[in-house]
């Protein structure tokens, strides 16, 4: 009756891990992608260009060596908008030649164009030389992604108004830039350009930002970008953008203040991509943000053969969530057995410094009324961090005085993202503070961090265990 058991719409991480989950038990799986090479926004335009920029610029600029040489080292005198696009473009041609080859080996079908419902179960793909077709699958998995927010009060302009997609082509670096949205994606763009030594200053309505990380590390990172000249201004709101004669933007803020600089980066909210796709004739309703609602278990839509997965469901809106999502939702639509995830998983920023965390944070300790202690680790304290020249970096462990385990890691500094992966397993297998003070770290290691920051909590809690 249906041409393939399982299509799937977009290639992002959670299409294509879904695609390859299916194809892998057996299943006839057809990938529609709408962008010239396949990979979605994670690979063009989100995930990898960004952390491809940030590692380019960090090489580029000494910033790592800055701790011995002083802030005025640089590996490159004058690093030009050119220098940062070459490193791209060679990581993301390996990351499409990765993926088509997954795509070939596993037999997954892919084709370009925009697809857009006729029924729940059939779409219509208008491809790029014009041609029409017309494909049925048993399911449909919905991974569209995401497409950055842009209000008509704006003037986006490619070249000194941009949103986050448009940053990547840039011909230039500015010497100036004012960053509108203290989200994940406008810090990680600030704090980038700032180690590039343009003059950043973010701007947010918001009186905090990133709430959803423990606030002794936003505290801790937040006090590292003001040290090197950051402007933060929370709270505050741009009333109104101006493109001006000279080339210049001038933004004028609501608490009367006026700022005139090379370039504003809008980052302030990104919105499903499911404006095209004709949701009305499947039975569908996305949310003002084009959000589909799903079932958090199985990311089963409303409609029952239809599911979403990755960013277009909403928070958590990762790279490595939205696979895991992808393939939960593949195995669910074809009747395969999928296992609950584990409950706790790590959140990465890839900003200057990196952020990661798992787990509870403090704030949410107390909400939910558990006593705990918590351990701190400075990266200066590790030999490691002396021997890298790091005068900055917090890990920090939180424990259930009651239980003795571990209950959140929260970390911010060099290889955050790498390094919280240690408490993440501690986490999900139900260790407690024993196994920090009893095992052996390599040594010197930034991971040591983990056995001083569980001494730091143990000579708080005592050395006698509770019943677990």
């Amino acid at each position: 009756m249906f041409q393939y058991d399982l299509v799937v719409v977009g290639s992002g991480p959670a299409g294509r891990r879904g695609a390859i989950q299916a194809a892998k038990l057996g299943k006839k799986v057809l990938v529609i992608e709408q962008g010239k090479r396949v990979g979605g926004v994670s690979v063009h335009t989100g995930t990898i260009p960004s952390k491809t920029l940030r590692e380019t610029a960090l090489n580029l600029s000494g910033w790592r060596e800055r701790g011995f040489y002083g802030r005025s080292y640089r590996v490159k005198e004058e690093i030009s908008a050119d220098d940062l696009r070459r490193r791209l473009l060679i990581t993301l041609d390996h990351e499409v030649e990765v993926l088509e080859h997954q795509f070939a080996r596993n037999r997954v079908q892919h084709i370009r164009g925009k697809a857009s419902f006729l029924d729940p179960s059939t779409l219509e793909v208008v491809k790029d030389d014009g041609e029409v077709v017309k494909v049925t699958g048993a399911s449909i998995l919905l991974a569209v992604g995401t497409k950055p927010f842009r209000p008509d009060d704006i003037p986006f302009d490619n070249k000194t108004v941009l949103d986050s997609d448009e940053l990547l082509d840039i011909d230039e670096l500015p010497r100036s830039m004012v960053v509108i949205g203290a989200g994940v994606i406008g810090i990680e763009y600030a704090t980038i350009f700032s180690a590039l030594d343009t003059a950043v200053t973010v701007i947010d309505p918001k009186a905090t930002m990133l709430d959803f990380i423990d606030r002794e590390i936003v505290e801790d990172f937040t006090y590292q970008l003001r040290d090197r000249n950051m402007k933060i201004l929370l709270g505050t709101k741009a009333d109104k953008v101006t493109r001006l004669d000279n080339g210049k933007v001038e933004l004028k803020l609501d608490n009367g203040r006026r700022l005139v600089t090379d370039m504003v980066l809008f980052a302030a909210g990104r919105m499903g991509a499911t404006d095209t796709l004709n949701l009305d004739a499947a039975g569908l309703e996305a949310d003002s943000r084009g959000r589909l609602k799903v079932n958090p278990e199985t990311f089963q839509t409303s409609v029952p053969n239809i599911y979403a997965a990755g960013d277009v469901v909403g928070f958590p809106s990762l790279a490595s969530t939205s696979m895991e999502q992808g393939r939960i939702a593949a195995r669910v639509a074809i009747g395969a057995v999928a296992k609950e995830p584990p409950k706790y998983f790590p959140y990465g920023i890839y900003a200057v410094p990196e952020i990661s965390t798992c787990g509870l944070t403090e704030e949410e300790m107390k909400e939910r009324g558990i006593p705990y202690e918590c351990g701190i680790a400075r990266f200066r304290e590790t030999s490691r961090g002396h021997i890298m020249g790091l005068d900055t970096g917090l890990l920090k462990l939180i424990f259930s005085l009651k239980t003795r385990r571990l209950l959140g890691v929260h970390i911010v500094g060099e290889g955050a993202t790498e390094l919280v992966h240690i408490g993440q397993a501690v986490l999900n297998l139900k260790g407690t503070v024993e196994y920090f003070v009893e095992n052996t770290f390599n040594y010197p290691t930034l991971a040591e961090a983990y056995k001083i920051a569980g001494l730091d909590a143990w000579n708080r809690m005592g050395d006698i265990k509770s019943e677990l």
